[in-house]
């Protein structure tokens, strides 16, 4: 679009055409027109409200130290992800969202701006600000209607799915953005309040919180075992801080953050080494006696199952053809030792025929 502007040339007016980038909108609506007058007087009353009753920073202390003290925030304060081959842990937008609440004259939120189906992404805002010292922390962002996975992305159609995938991805955002206005050393003492309280574990005794972390991580399949192994001690000589840590990696699990097996692997298990384990059971045992008179045995009826498998081996391979198909070597052993809390290279026939009829009854 262009339109003329009158200029002067030697004393005489010429015409001249200016481009226009856009068009505004010629007609607003009155809808519209009332969100927009209603979204600036909350601003400005927002703002003023914050300079006429600033924040109290000894009372914003002492509310911080108090939601930090309640179990129920310190057990979701921490995240915890693998990235790299190594351990991510920070706080988690739960937390931050406290931190804001507590702090005070503080807004935030995210927005999805613009979704492109066509394109399978949607442009989203995430932003915090504190009225009172003008600090403002924003981000406009892309976000892809794909979910990651081992095989690769995946792509989102359903409508759910999407906004879910957007919620997830802004909450982060968000959590960036309030920790950023914040300050550093109001969050910091917040983490170690939390880490505080799930040491202190909410009063209970120190044997019985032991008890409890195994029974809760037995539930998932996990053994005593692999959990000293993971903390490096025996379960006797686990401190405050090991259950903490415990308490953080459960609710990582619980969230879905992290698999079992990213937090408790198991080492994959070849034919080889089940050749050798039933190898060396054969050697140890004693041949049969054998019956001088042996009977002729019955015939077996129709609906009787085929004997079981005694090779270790050959089990081991029917387990491995009646696995999911999109399980790897690691997750298979995984479910083997969460189904006979035995490892695939040291349980024996009858364990593994029990979890191959265990696999038969899916």
């Amino acid at each position: 679009m262009t339109s003329t502007a009158p200029a002067r040339r030697n004393g005489h007016s010429t015409a001249i055409d200016l481009p226009h980038a856009a068009s505004s909108p010629s007609r607003v609506g009155q809808g519209t027109a009332i969100e927009q007058s209603r979204a600036a007087a909350e601003v400005y009353a927002s703002v003023l409200a914050a300079k006429q009753a600033p924040r109290d920073t000894t009372r914003a202390s002492e509310s911080m130290a108090q939601s930090c003290g309640m179990p129920q925030l310190a057990e979701r304060a921490f995240f915890r992800f693998n990235r790299g081959g190594g351990q991510v842990t920070g706080p988690t937008v739960h937390l931050a969202r406290e931190l804001a609440r507590c702090w005070g004259n503080i807004q935030y939120g995210v927005a999805e701006l613009r979704r492109d189906d066509d394109a399978g992404q949607s442009e989203m805002q995430a932003f915090a600000w504190d009225m009172e010292s003008n600090a403002r922390s924003s981000a406009v962002f892309i976000v892809p209607h794909k979910r990651d996975k081992k095989g690769g992305p995946e792509s989102l159609t359903d409508m759910r799915d999407i906004y879910e995938n957007n919620a997830n991805n802004g909450a982060r955002r968000v959590r960036e953005a309030i920790l950023a206005v914040l300050p550093l050393w109001f969050v910091e003492d917040a983490k170690d309040k939390c880490q505080k309280t799930l040491a202190e574990g909410g009063g209970k005794p120190l044997e019985q919180r032991k008890g409890d972390a195994i029974a809760a991580f037995g539930k998932l399949g996990v053994t005593k075992a692999q959990l000293e192994a993971h903390l490096g001690r025996r379960a006797a000589e686990w401190l405050d801080l090991d259950l903490a840590s415990l308490t953080v990696i459960h609710k990582s699990i619980s969230r879905g953050e992290v698999t079992v097996a990213d937090e408790f692997p198991v080492a994959p298990v070849s034919a080889e080494e089940i050749q050798s384990q039933a190898t060396q059971r054969k050697a140890a045992t004693p041949p049969a006696e054998q019956d001088p008179d042996p009977s002729p045995a019955p015939a077996a009826a129709e609906t009787t199952p085929p004997p079981a498998a005694t090779d270790l081996d050959q089990l081991w391979e029917q387990i491995t053809a009646m696995a999911p198909r999109d399980w790897d070597a690691a997750r298979l052993a995984q479910d083997f030792q969460g189904f006979t809390k035995s490892a695939p290279n040291k349980a024996d026939a009858p364990t593994m025929q029990r979890y191959l009829d265990h696999l038969r009854g899916q």
